[in-house]
C-alpha cells in the first residue's frame, strides 16, 4: 500500500452551485462563467474566520474544492482510494462530473474507491493525464441528522482532516483488529498476555484467490514477541489470523505508556500491503461504588476535556497543532481526556497512546432530542465506525453515547422511553462490538441506569450553588449510581481579566440546598435565578480560585473515580453570542491559540510531577487597593516549600499543604504603597532551584466611572502593530477594573487580525482589567493616525464590576471622541467603545 496526504494545490468555493458542471466548466469555455476560486491547502474549513465574526452567524451551506491529481498506481491491477480522515458534514466526492461517492457525518473516517472513475478521466484530453477531483461539503442546518446545531459547539463544513490518496492491490487489507487480553495483574508470578489478531479485506471484486499472511508482534524496543506466516483463501467479513501468547508483558500506563507494534503483511497476485497497528497490554475497572483502577491499582483520573477547534482554522488543525496542544494536556498532568462530543482526529488518539491519556471517546448524539430511523441509523453507523476505527488503542476506555440528552428542542415530541429503549440499543451494539470495553453518558438521569459509566450535571460555584457545594455534590450523585465519574465542571473566564475580589456568589446564593446541576437556559446571561454564570465577574481570579477548592477536594475524595474540566481550550459555539468575546465558550485553560492562562499553572500544582513555581498574576501588570493595604500574594507550586522575595527581600518560607486553601497554603500577605514592585519565588527541588518572577504597578489612586479612553500603539519586530486601549476617569486616573465593551474597526489599507476568538485577536471583546488590544498588519497605506470613536451601548456579562450589574441590558447615552496617536507606515484604525453601566 502507497499513502501520501492531499495537501497542496487545492482550490475552494464556499456557496452553492447550479452543478458539478459548474467546477469545471470553465477550462472548456475559456474563463466565462467564472467562479471566484480560491487556492488553500488541506486540511481546510470554510468556517475558519467567521464562526468567530461578532456581526454575523457563521455559514452553513455548500462548500467545493477542487484539485487535478497525477495518479499513478503502481500495482497492475490495483485500486485507486480516497481516504478522508475527516470532512463535514455531509460530502460528496466526484472524478470530473461522476459522482462516485457520497458520505454522511463530519466526524468518522470514510474511503472512496476512484478506481474505474479514475480510467474514464484519463480519456479527457485537456486535463493531459490529470485527474479532475471535485469534493462538494455541506454543513446545512438539518434536523434529522447528529449532532444538533443547538448544540454548544459549530457545526464545521469542509475537508477539515487529513485527506489522503491510497494504491493497494487487487485484494488488500481494509482494517485489522488487535485484541489484548491480560491475566489478573494482581498476581506476583508473571503474566501472561493474549492477543488475537483479526482481519478484514478490501476485495471490491470478490476475488476467489489464496493469499499469504506475515504476521509479526514486536516490542516497544523492537524484539520479536511473536510471529507467524500462512496461506488462506480470501474470506468475507472480519475473521481471526492469529493467536500469540506473550509472556510477562509489559503493561501499558499513564505514567509508562508502553505500546507493542503487530504488522500484518498480505501478498496476493497483484502485489503487498502492510498494515501497523500498535496497541498495548492494560486491564481497568470502575469499582462498583468505587475508585477506577487501572492494572489492579487505584488512579485518580484528571481530566479535562478537548473540542476540535483552534484559532484562523476551526477544526481544521494541523498535524503539529494537534501535537502541540496534546502535548500541553499532558504537561498540566492530565491522565485523562473526554472528546467531546464526538469522534475525532486519528492523530489525537496516536497521542493518547503514546502520552499515556486515558480516553472517552463518543458519537454527537449531542442534545435536540430523537429524530427518526434515519437519525438512529446516523446514531448506529457512527458508533460503529468509532469502535471499528478506534479499537485498536489503549488509551480508549469508555465510548460514549451521548451527552445531554435530557436536553429537549429539534422535534415537537420528547419521549423518554423512547430514548431509553434506544440507548440501550446503542448499549447492546457498543458491547456487541467490543466487549473489552465500558459506556458512559453525561447528563441524562433517565438513561443513568441503562450505561455502564454516568456522569451527572455538577456545576458547583457556576451554572447552580457555590463551589464549596462540589464535595457534598458529587457524593449524592455517587450515592445514586453504580460507577459515578464526574465530567464538566469550570467557569468561563476571560483571558487577562484580574480583580482584586472575585465575585463568588456566597453573598447572596445562600439558600441553594446543595442543587449544583446545570438547567437549560443557565447558560443564558439574562433571566433566570442568581448564579455566578450571570452575575460574577467572569474573571481569571475567580477561576484560579474554583479550580484550586476542586482540586484539594478531590485529594481527599478517596472513592472518587475521577473529574475532567471543561474545557482545557476556549473554543467557538454558536449560542453564546453575548459572550466578552463573542460566540466564545471562554472556559478554558488556554486560550484558543493555545496560550495559558493562570489555571494552567494551577492544574500543575496539582496534577504535574516536573517541578513548577508559578507567581499567581503575569497577565496582570496594575494591582490597586488604598496606600499601606495589606495585599494577598499567591503562588502555585507542587514544592515542599517555597521562599518568595519582594524588590529583593524574603517574605519568610511557606510549606506547601494541599488542604490549605487557597494556594496550599503558598500566600503572603504585605502592604502595599504605590509604586512597581518585583516579585520572585523560589522552590529547591532535589538540588535544583525552580523559580519564577513578576513585575507589577501599584495603584492606589482611586477613581471614578470610565471617561476617557487612551490608546497606545507598538511596532512590534516581526512588523505587526499592537493597539492597546485603556479606560480612565474624568481626572484622568486609570480604571483598572472597567468591563467596557470595545471594537476595533480599520480604514485604509492593511488589515485586522481579529476573529480569532483570543484576547488579542477579537475586534470586540470587553476590557479586561481596563485593557483592551488587537493585532494589525500595517501592510500598505500612508502613516496614519489610529482614531478612536467610543460611544455607549448595551452590553453582556461582567459588563460593570464595580456595581456588580444582575445582567440587565440599559440603553444609556450615546457620545462621541476622537483620539489619534502616531503609528507610522499604519493605515487609519478606529475603535468603538460600547460602555455598559
Amino acid at each position: 500500500m502507497l499513502k501520501q496526504r492531499l495537501i497542496e494545490q487545492w482550490e475552494h468555493y464556499r456557496g452553492s452551485l447550479g452543478g458539478v458542471w459548474e467546477v469545471w466548466r470553465s477550462d472548456k469555455l475559456q474563463n466565462h462563467y467564472n467562479v471566484p476560486w480560491e487556492s488553500v491547502t488541506l486540511p481546510h474549513t470554510y468556517n475558519g474566520y467567521d464562526v468567530m465574526d461578532p456581526d454575523h452567524k457563521y455559514y452553513q451551506g455548500q462548500g467545493w474544492y477542487r484539485n487535478k491529481l497525477e495518479v499513478n498506481n503502481p500495482y497492475p491491477k490495483g485500486r485507486t482510494l480516497l481516504h478522508f480522515e475527516g470532512a463535514g458534514q455531509r460530502t460528496d466526492v466526484y472524478v470530473y462530473t461522476e459522482k462516485v461517492d457520497s458520505h454522511l457525518g463530519g466526524y468518522d473516517e470514510f474511503t472512496v474507491d476512484i478506481s474505474e472513475a479514475v480510467e474514464r478521466a484519463h480519456g479527457i484530453v485537456r486535463y493531459a493525464g490529470l485527474v479532475p477531483v471535485a469534493i462538494g461539503c455541506d454543513n446545512s442546518r438539518e434536523l434529522e441528522t447528529i449532532p444538533s446545531d443547538a448544540s454548544d459547539f459549530n457545526l464545521y463544513g469542509g475537508v477539515y482532516r487529513y485527506l489522503n490518496l491510497v494504491y493497494v492491490p487487487q485484494i488488500s487489507l481494509a482494517q485489522v483488529h488487535v485484541e489484548s487480553q491480560l491475566e489478573d495483574v494482581s498476581a506476583q508470578t508473571p503474566r501472561s498476555g493474549k492477543v488475537s489478531v483479526r482481519a478484514k479485506l478490501y476485495n471490491p471484486d470478490q476475488l476467489a484467490e489464496t493469499i499469504k499472511l506475515s504476521i509479526v508482534l514486536k516490542q516497544q524496543d523492537g524484539a520479536i514477541v511473536g510471529q507467524t506466516e500462512l496461506s488462506l483463501p480470501t474470506w468475507q467479513d472480519e475473521q481471526e489470523i492469529a493467536v500469540f501468547y506473550v509472556q510477562d508483558p509489559h503493561l501499558w500506563s499513564v505514567s509508562d505508556p508502553y505500546l507493542f507494534d503487530c504488522s500484518v503483511v498480505l501478498q496476493c497476485e497483484d502485489g503487498e500491503t502492510t498494515s501497523q497497528e500498535r496497541f498495548g497490554f492494560r486491564t481497568f475497572e470502575f469499582v462498583k461504588q468505587g475508585p477506577f483502577k487501572l492494572n489492579g491499582e487505584r488512579l485518580l483520573l484528571r481530566g479535562t476535556h478537548r473540542h476540535e477547534d483552534h484559532a484562523a482554522v476551526g477544526a481544521a488543525m494541523t498535524e503539529a497543532m494537534i501535537r502541540e496542544e496534546m502535548q500541553l494536556i499532558k504537561d498540566m498532568g492530565a491522565n485523562f481526556i473526554r472528546l467531546g462530543h464526538y469522534q475525532q482526529s486519528r492523530i489525537v488518539l496516536d497521542l493518547c497512546d503514546e502520552l499515556g491519556i486515558l480516553v472517552w471517546e463518543e458519537i454527537p448524539w449531542c442534545r435536540g432530542g430523537l429524530g427518526g430511523p434515519a437519525y438512529r441509523e446516523q446514531c448506529i453507523d457512527m458508533l460503529s465506525a468509532m469502535i471499528a476505527q478506534h479499537y485498536n488503542h489503549p488509551s480508549v476506555i469508555l465510548w460514549g453515547l451521548g451527552n445531554e440528552n435530557d436536553w429537549e428542542c429539534d422535534f415537537d415530541h420528547f419521549d423518554q422511553q423512547e430514548i431509553r429503549t434506544f440507548m440501550k440499543e446503542l448499549h447492546d451494539l457498543s458491547h456487541q462490538l467490543d466487549p473489552s470495553r465500558l459506556t458512559a453518558i453525561r447528563r441524562c438521569e433517565f438513561c443513568k441506569d441503562i450505561i455502564d459509566v454516568y456522569s451527572p450535571s455538577i456545576w458547583a460555584g457556576w451554572y447552580r450553588g457555590v463551589y464549596t457545594d462540589y464535595e457534598s455534590s458529587c457524593q449524592t450523585a455517587f450515592e445514586n449510581v453504580d460507577s459515578f465519574f464526574h465530567m464538566e465542571w469550570g467557569a468561563d473566564n476571560l483571558p487577562t481579566r484580574h480583580v482584586e475580589k472575585p465575585f463568588t456568589g456566597f453573598a447572596f446564593m445562600t439558600n441553594t440546598d446543595g442543587v449544583t446541576d446545570e438547567r437549560d437556559g443557565d447558560y443564558l446571561l439574562t433571566g433566570g435565578e442568581p448564579r455566578v454564570s450571570r452575575d460574577g465577574d467572569w474573571s481569571e481570579t475567580y477561576f484560579c480560585e474554583m479550580i484550586d477548592w476542586y482540586l484539594k477536594s478531590q485529594e481527599k475524595m478517596d472513592w472518587l473515580t475521577g473529574a475532567a474540566q471543561w474545557s482545557f481550550k476556549d473554543f467557538a459555539t454558536p449560542v453564546r453570542p453575548d459572550s466578552p468575546i463573542p460566540y466564545l465558550n471562554m472556559k478554558g485553560i488556554v486560550e484558543r491559540d493555545l496560550t495559558p492562562k493562570e489555571a494552567f499553572y494551577v492544574f500543575q500544582s496539582y496534577w504535574s510531577d516536573k517541578p513548577m513555581v508559578r507567581i499567581y498574576g503575569h497577565t496582570m501588570p496594575t494591582r490597586w487597593g488604598i496606600e499601606g493595604e495589606r495585599k494577598l500574594i499567591k503562588v502555585y507550586s507542587n514544592a515542599a516549600q517555597v521562599e518568595l522575595f519582594l524588590n529583593g527581600v524574603s517574605l519568610g518560607v511557606k510549606k506547601r499543604d494541599s488542604q490549605d486553601f487557597p494556594c496550599a497554603g503558598l500566600r503572603w500577605e504585605t502592604a502595599l504603597t504605590a509604586g512597581v514592585y518585583h516579585l520572585r519565588a523560589e522552590a529547591i527541588v532535589e538540588g535544583e532551584v525552580v523559580s519564577d518572577e513578576l513585575q507589577f504597578t501599584y495603584q492606589s489612586d482611586t477613581w471614578g466611572e470610565p471617561a476617557e479612553i487612551q490608546l497606545t500603539t507598538e511596532t512590534l519586530a516581526d512588523g505587526r502593530v499592537y493597539a492597546e486601549v485603556r479606560a480612565y476617569d474624568a481626572n484622568g486616573i486609570f480604571c483598572p477594573d472597567s468591563a467596557l465593551f470595545v471594537r476595533f474597526g480599520l480604514a485604509g489599507d492593511g488589515k485586522l487580525l481579529d476573529n480569532l476568538g483570543t484576547i488579542r485577536g477579537s475586534r470586540q471583546v470587553q476590557l479586561a482589567s481596563g485593557r483592551a488590544g488587537i493585532f494589525l498588519d500595517p501592510t500598505g497605506g500612508l502613516p496614519a493616525g489610529i482614531t478612536i470613536t467610543d460611544f455607549v451601548s448595551a452590553g453582556g456579562p461582567a459588563s460593570s464590576l464595580a456595581s456588580q450589574s444582575k445582567g440587565d441590558r440599559v440603553a444609556q447615552r450615546r457620545y462621541t471622541s476622537v483620539i489619534s496617536a502616531a503609528c507610522e507606515g499604519m493605515s487609519t484604525v478606529t475603535a468603538i467603545i460600547e460602555v455598559v453601566k
